[in-house]
Protein backbone atom coordinates (compact mmCIF):
# COMPACT_ATOMS: atom_id res chain seq x y z
CA UNK A 1 0.00 0.00 0.00
CA UNK A 2 2.82 2.38 0.83
CA UNK A 3 4.44 1.80 -2.57
CA UNK A 4 1.11 2.50 -4.28
CA UNK A 5 0.71 5.76 -2.41
CA UNK A 6 4.27 6.90 -3.07
CA UNK A 7 4.17 6.12 -6.79
CA UNK A 8 2.27 9.32 -7.83
CA UNK A 9 4.78 11.45 -5.92
CA UNK A 10 7.67 9.75 -7.71
CA UNK A 11 6.05 10.53 -11.05
CA UNK A 12 6.04 14.28 -10.39
CA UNK A 13 9.70 14.38 -9.30
CA UNK A 14 10.98 15.07 -12.87
CA UNK A 15 8.52 17.96 -13.24
CA UNK A 16 9.55 19.39 -9.88
CA UNK A 17 13.21 19.22 -10.88
CA UNK A 18 12.47 21.08 -14.12
CA UNK A 19 10.54 23.75 -12.19
CA UNK A 20 13.41 24.14 -9.73
CA UNK A 21 15.99 24.50 -12.51
CA UNK A 22 14.01 26.59 -15.01
CA UNK A 23 11.75 28.71 -12.78
CA UNK A 24 12.72 28.78 -9.12
CA UNK A 25 16.48 29.13 -9.44
CA UNK A 26 16.39 32.01 -12.01
CA UNK A 27 13.76 33.78 -9.91
CA UNK A 28 15.80 33.54 -6.72
CA UNK A 29 18.94 34.56 -8.59
CA UNK A 30 17.14 37.60 -10.02
CA UNK A 31 15.95 38.60 -6.58
CA UNK A 32 19.45 38.29 -5.13
CA UNK A 33 20.80 40.29 -8.07
CA UNK A 34 18.57 43.24 -7.13
CA UNK A 35 20.48 43.55 -3.85
CA UNK A 36 23.93 43.57 -5.45
CA UNK A 37 25.96 45.82 -7.72
CA UNK A 38 26.25 44.42 -11.23
CA UNK A 39 27.31 46.89 -13.93
CA UNK A 40 29.21 45.42 -16.85
CA UNK A 41 30.36 48.90 -17.84
CA UNK A 42 31.79 49.52 -14.34
CA UNK A 43 33.69 46.39 -13.33
CA UNK A 44 35.62 48.53 -10.84
CA UNK A 45 32.46 48.70 -8.68
CA UNK A 46 32.53 44.95 -8.15
CA UNK A 47 29.52 42.80 -7.36
CA UNK A 48 29.09 43.56 -3.69
CA UNK A 49 25.95 43.72 -1.60
CA UNK A 50 24.22 47.12 -1.77
CA UNK A 51 21.09 46.35 0.25
CA UNK A 52 18.01 48.34 -0.71
CA UNK A 53 19.89 51.00 -2.67
CA UNK A 54 18.37 50.00 -6.02
CA UNK A 55 14.87 50.14 -4.54
CA UNK A 56 15.55 53.55 -3.02
CA UNK A 57 16.75 54.71 -6.45
CA UNK A 58 13.53 53.37 -7.96
CA UNK A 59 11.50 55.49 -5.57
CA UNK A 60 13.24 58.63 -6.87
CA UNK A 61 13.27 57.52 -10.52
CA UNK A 62 10.79 59.53 -12.62
CA UNK A 63 11.11 57.11 -15.53
CA UNK A 64 10.08 54.24 -13.26
CA UNK A 65 6.88 56.02 -12.18
CA UNK A 66 6.02 56.90 -15.78
CA UNK A 67 6.69 53.29 -16.74
CA UNK A 68 4.42 52.11 -13.94
CA UNK A 69 1.58 54.36 -15.14
CA UNK A 70 2.16 53.30 -18.75
CA UNK A 71 2.13 49.64 -17.73
CA UNK A 72 -1.26 50.09 -16.09
CA UNK A 73 -2.69 51.81 -19.17
CA UNK A 74 -1.08 49.35 -21.58
CA UNK A 75 -2.28 46.23 -19.78
CA UNK A 76 -5.76 47.57 -18.96
CA UNK A 77 -6.53 48.79 -22.49
CA UNK A 78 -5.06 45.76 -24.25
CA UNK A 79 -6.68 43.11 -22.03
CA UNK A 80 -10.06 44.86 -22.09
CA UNK A 81 -10.05 45.09 -25.87
CA UNK A 82 -8.82 41.51 -26.27
CA UNK A 83 -11.51 40.21 -23.91
CA UNK A 84 -14.28 42.07 -25.76
CA UNK A 85 -13.04 40.93 -29.17
CA UNK A 86 -12.51 37.39 -27.94
CA UNK A 87 -16.00 37.19 -26.45
CA UNK A 88 -17.66 38.50 -29.62
CA UNK A 89 -15.71 36.19 -31.93
CA UNK A 90 -16.28 33.16 -29.67
CA UNK A 91 -20.04 33.78 -29.62
CA UNK A 92 -20.03 34.15 -33.40
CA UNK A 93 -18.06 30.92 -33.87
CA UNK A 94 -20.16 28.89 -31.43
CA UNK A 95 -22.09 27.19 -34.19
CA UNK A 96 -21.91 23.88 -36.00
CA UNK A 97 -20.77 23.33 -39.55
CA UNK A 98 -17.58 23.02 -41.60
CA UNK A 99 -17.56 26.75 -42.37
CA UNK A 100 -17.31 27.55 -38.66
CA UNK A 101 -14.29 25.27 -38.33
CA UNK A 102 -12.54 27.10 -41.15
CA UNK A 103 -13.41 30.47 -39.61
CA UNK A 104 -12.06 29.29 -36.26
CA UNK A 105 -8.69 28.48 -37.82
CA UNK A 106 -8.62 31.86 -39.59
CA UNK A 107 -9.42 33.70 -36.36
CA UNK A 108 -6.54 31.93 -34.61
CA UNK A 109 -3.98 32.87 -37.28
CA UNK A 110 -2.77 36.07 -35.53
CA UNK A 111 -2.04 34.06 -32.38
CA UNK A 112 0.23 31.72 -34.37
CA UNK A 113 2.53 34.61 -35.31
CA UNK A 114 5.47 35.28 -32.97
CA UNK A 115 5.42 38.71 -31.35
CA UNK A 116 8.48 39.80 -33.30
CA UNK A 117 6.93 38.85 -36.64
CA UNK A 118 3.61 40.53 -35.84
CA UNK A 119 5.32 43.71 -34.64
CA UNK A 120 7.55 44.02 -37.70
CA UNK A 121 4.63 43.29 -40.03
CA UNK A 122 2.48 46.04 -38.50
CA UNK A 123 5.42 48.44 -38.33
CA UNK A 124 5.72 48.17 -42.11
CA UNK A 125 1.96 48.43 -42.65
CA UNK A 126 1.76 51.58 -40.50
CA UNK A 127 4.91 53.16 -41.88
CA UNK A 128 4.47 56.93 -42.28
CA UNK A 129 5.91 56.90 -45.83
CA UNK A 130 5.17 53.53 -47.38
CA UNK A 131 2.52 51.96 -45.12
CA UNK A 132 -0.43 50.29 -46.83
CA UNK A 133 -2.77 51.38 -44.01
CA UNK A 134 -2.12 55.04 -44.71
CA UNK A 135 -2.57 54.45 -48.43
CA UNK A 136 -5.96 52.79 -47.93
CA UNK A 137 -7.18 55.47 -45.53
CA UNK A 138 -6.15 58.25 -47.91
CA UNK A 139 -7.86 56.57 -50.86
CA UNK A 140 -11.02 56.14 -48.78
CA UNK A 141 -10.93 59.81 -47.83
CA UNK A 142 -10.70 59.12 -44.08
CA UNK A 143 -7.43 61.05 -43.75
CA UNK A 144 -5.93 63.81 -45.89
CA UNK A 145 -2.29 62.76 -45.70
CA UNK A 146 -0.09 60.01 -44.36
CA UNK A 147 0.00 59.81 -40.56
CA UNK A 148 3.03 58.95 -38.43
CA UNK A 149 1.11 56.69 -36.07
CA UNK A 150 3.95 56.25 -33.58
CA UNK A 151 5.08 59.89 -33.54
CA UNK A 152 2.80 61.19 -30.78
CA UNK A 153 2.25 59.78 -27.27
CA UNK A 154 -1.49 59.20 -27.70
CA UNK A 155 -1.49 57.70 -31.19
CA UNK A 156 1.63 55.66 -30.45
CA UNK A 157 0.08 54.00 -27.40
CA UNK A 158 -3.29 53.45 -29.06
CA UNK A 159 -1.70 51.99 -32.20
CA UNK A 160 0.39 49.62 -30.08
CA UNK A 161 -2.70 48.60 -28.08
CA UNK A 162 -4.62 47.90 -31.29
CA UNK A 163 -1.81 45.74 -32.65
CA UNK A 164 -1.51 43.84 -29.39
CA UNK A 165 -5.28 43.31 -29.28
CA UNK A 166 -5.25 42.00 -32.86
CA UNK A 167 -2.44 39.63 -31.98
CA UNK A 168 -3.77 38.48 -28.60
CA UNK A 169 -7.56 38.27 -28.85
CA UNK A 170 -7.50 34.72 -30.37
CA UNK A 171 -6.24 33.55 -26.97
CA UNK A 172 -9.51 34.67 -25.39
CA UNK A 173 -11.48 33.35 -28.36
CA UNK A 174 -10.04 29.87 -27.99
CA UNK A 175 -10.64 29.60 -24.23
CA UNK A 176 -14.10 31.18 -24.29
CA UNK A 177 -15.17 29.06 -27.25
CA UNK A 178 -14.11 25.93 -25.37
CA UNK A 179 -16.13 27.13 -22.39
CA UNK A 180 -19.19 27.77 -24.57
CA UNK A 181 -19.00 24.25 -25.97
CA UNK A 182 -19.07 22.86 -22.41
CA UNK A 183 -22.26 24.67 -21.37
CA UNK A 184 -25.22 22.22 -21.45
CA UNK A 185 -27.79 23.09 -24.11
CA UNK A 186 -30.54 22.12 -21.70
CA UNK A 187 -29.96 25.32 -19.74
CA UNK A 188 -30.73 27.47 -22.76
CA UNK A 189 -33.75 25.38 -23.66
CA UNK A 190 -35.13 25.71 -20.13
CA UNK A 191 -34.51 29.46 -20.19
CA UNK A 192 -36.29 29.72 -23.52
CA UNK A 193 -39.31 27.89 -22.15
CA UNK A 194 -39.38 30.36 -19.24
CA UNK A 195 -39.47 33.22 -21.73
CA UNK A 196 -35.87 34.41 -21.44
CA UNK A 197 -34.47 36.24 -24.44
CA UNK A 198 -30.97 36.07 -25.90
CA UNK A 199 -29.63 38.85 -23.69
CA UNK A 200 -31.12 37.34 -20.53
CA UNK A 201 -29.69 33.92 -21.39
CA UNK A 202 -26.28 35.48 -22.02
CA UNK A 203 -26.36 37.40 -18.76
CA UNK A 204 -27.79 34.68 -16.49
CA UNK A 205 -26.33 31.53 -18.07
CA UNK A 206 -23.38 32.23 -20.37
CA UNK A 207 -21.48 34.76 -18.28
CA UNK A 208 -21.77 32.89 -14.94
CA UNK A 209 -20.70 29.63 -16.61
CA UNK A 210 -17.71 31.36 -18.21
CA UNK A 211 -16.58 33.24 -15.12
CA UNK A 212 -13.77 30.86 -14.14
CA UNK A 213 -12.46 30.74 -17.73
CA UNK A 214 -12.57 34.51 -18.14
CA UNK A 215 -10.82 35.13 -14.82
CA UNK A 216 -8.10 32.61 -15.66
CA UNK A 217 -7.61 34.02 -19.16
CA UNK A 218 -7.40 37.61 -17.86
CA UNK A 219 -4.78 36.68 -15.26
CA UNK A 220 -2.67 34.83 -17.82
CA UNK A 221 -2.84 37.69 -20.33
CA UNK A 222 -2.03 40.33 -17.71
CA UNK A 223 1.04 38.35 -16.68
CA UNK A 224 2.04 37.85 -20.30
CA UNK A 225 1.62 41.52 -21.26
CA UNK A 226 3.42 42.78 -18.18
CA UNK A 227 6.41 40.56 -18.93
CA UNK A 228 6.59 40.78 -22.74
CA UNK A 229 8.07 44.07 -24.01
CA UNK A 230 9.15 42.88 -27.45
CA UNK A 231 6.17 44.33 -29.32
CA UNK A 232 6.65 47.79 -27.82
CA UNK A 233 10.41 47.48 -28.26
CA UNK A 234 10.02 46.99 -32.01
CA UNK A 235 7.13 49.41 -32.61
CA UNK A 236 8.07 52.39 -30.45
CA UNK A 237 11.18 51.60 -28.43
CA UNK A 238 9.37 53.14 -25.46
CA UNK A 239 8.86 56.48 -27.24
CA UNK A 240 8.12 59.07 -28.22
CA UNK A 241 9.82 60.24 -25.07
CA UNK A 242 8.77 57.71 -22.46
CA UNK A 243 5.08 57.65 -23.45
CA UNK A 244 5.07 53.91 -24.21
CA UNK A 245 7.77 52.89 -21.76
CA UNK A 246 6.51 50.03 -19.57
CA UNK A 247 8.34 48.44 -16.65
CA UNK A 248 9.38 45.30 -18.51
CA UNK A 249 10.75 47.36 -21.40
CA UNK A 250 12.55 49.67 -18.96
CA UNK A 251 14.10 46.65 -17.25
CA UNK A 252 15.16 45.18 -20.60
CA UNK A 253 16.79 48.41 -21.76
CA UNK A 254 18.45 48.92 -18.37
CA UNK A 255 19.95 45.43 -18.54
CA UNK A 256 20.95 45.21 -22.21
CA UNK A 257 21.59 48.84 -23.12
CA UNK A 258 22.91 50.30 -19.87
CA UNK A 259 24.20 46.89 -18.67
CA UNK A 260 23.04 47.64 -15.13
CA UNK A 261 21.76 44.22 -14.16
CA UNK A 262 21.35 45.06 -10.48
CA UNK A 263 18.91 47.91 -11.18
CA UNK A 264 17.17 45.81 -13.83
CA UNK A 265 16.79 43.05 -11.24
CA UNK A 266 15.07 45.50 -8.87
CA UNK A 267 12.67 46.50 -11.67
CA UNK A 268 11.90 42.84 -12.30
CA UNK A 269 11.28 42.14 -8.62
CA UNK A 270 8.86 45.07 -8.43
CA UNK A 271 7.03 43.70 -11.47
CA UNK A 272 6.81 40.29 -9.81
CA UNK A 273 5.39 41.77 -6.61
CA UNK A 274 2.85 43.91 -8.50
CA UNK A 275 1.63 40.88 -10.46
CA UNK A 276 1.28 38.84 -7.27
CA UNK A 277 -0.75 41.63 -5.65
CA UNK A 278 -2.92 41.93 -8.75
CA UNK A 279 -3.63 38.17 -8.82
CA UNK A 280 -4.63 38.09 -5.14
CA UNK A 281 -6.90 41.14 -5.43
CA UNK A 282 -8.44 40.02 -8.72
CA UNK A 283 -9.20 36.54 -7.43
CA UNK A 284 -10.84 37.97 -4.32
CA UNK A 285 -12.91 40.49 -6.26
CA UNK A 286 -14.01 37.91 -8.84
CA UNK A 287 -14.86 35.40 -6.05
CA UNK A 288 -14.09 32.44 -8.31
CA UNK A 289 -12.50 30.54 -5.42
CA UNK A 290 -15.54 30.82 -3.19
CA UNK A 291 -17.69 27.75 -2.90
Amino acid sequence: MSETRSWPFLLIVPSLLVILLVVLYPTLHGISLSFREMRLTRPDLGTGFVGLRHYVDLWHDDIFWRSLANTFKWVTLAVSLELAMGMISALALNREGPLMRICTVLVLLPWFLPNVVAANMWALMLDARLGVVNELLVRMGLIDSYVAWFATPTSGLLAAVFIEAWHGYPFFTLLILAGLKAIPKDLYQAASVDGAGSYQAFRNITLPMLRMIVVTAVILRVISLANSPELLLILTGGGPGDSTQVISLYAFKTAYESFDFGYAGALSVVTLLLLMVFCVIYLRVSRVLEK
